[in-house]
């Protein structure tokens, strides 16, 4: 083989190489390409900001703090000032009943003498007596619109709820336990004890 054919198969070889090389950097370059680009549309995609909102709104709420909310602390605010009134006509309430009941405690004892001076009374259809026994019984009724009613007591169970028992004695009559008489009227006032009545209590029949 002449020299001049070895060079000419020389270059054809040196160009082939050179072909090949060209097209596999081609393909590199084209395959880094499409990964830069699909980096480029991730960030997009991140950076895309939510519907009918910019990007400058978007970054503007992320620093900004949220603030109160209103209509919480509103509905908080009202409930705490009904409580408090609720408490406040409660305690004026209750400052007013406590200054009835001393007042209607110390009026007992009118009651007691006039029912005293109408147990006492020989003739019970007396027009003094009468005149007495009415002016009881208004006594009574306006101490009842105020809210104080009398305890009855004679033929009851004892209660020391709403009893004071100053003695007891044998009855044939009252069951033991029970109360006989009594020296003083118990009262009421709004349902709670205002004044314990004082009772004699059975003590049963007598061996």
């Amino acid at each position: 083989m002449s020299a001049t054919n070895i060079d000419k198969k020389e270059k054809e070889a040196g160009a082939g190489e050179k072909d090949v090389a060209e097209n596999v950097s081609d393909e590199v370059q084209g395959a880094a390409a499409e990964a830069a680009a699909e980096g480029a549309d991730a960030a997009e995609a991140e950076e895309i900001p939510e519907a009918g909102q910019t990007a400058g709104e978007q970054s503007k709420e992320e620093k900004t703090p949220a603030g109160p909310d209103w209509k919480d602390l509103y509905a908080r605010t009202l409930a705490d000032f009904e409580n408090f009134r609720k408490r406040t006509d409660r305690d004026r309430e209750d400052l007013v009943k406590l200054a009835a009941k001393d007042i209607i405690k110390d009026l007992l004892a009118t009651a007691d003498n006039l029912a005293l001076a109408l147990d006492k009374a020989q003739d019970k259809e007396e027009p003094f007596v009468k005149g007495v026994q009415l002016v009881y019984d208004g006594f009574i009724k306006v101490l009842a619109d105020h809210g104080a009613t009398p305890i009855d007591s004679v033929g009851e169970p004892f209660d020391t709820s709403f009893h004071e028992a100053l003695t007891q004695q044998p009855s044939d009559t009252v069951p033991e336990g029970h109360i006989i008489t009594e020296f003083k009227r118990g009262w009421l006032l709004n349902g709670k004890l205002l004044r314990a009545a004082q009772v004699i209590v059975s003590s049963g029949k007598a061996e």
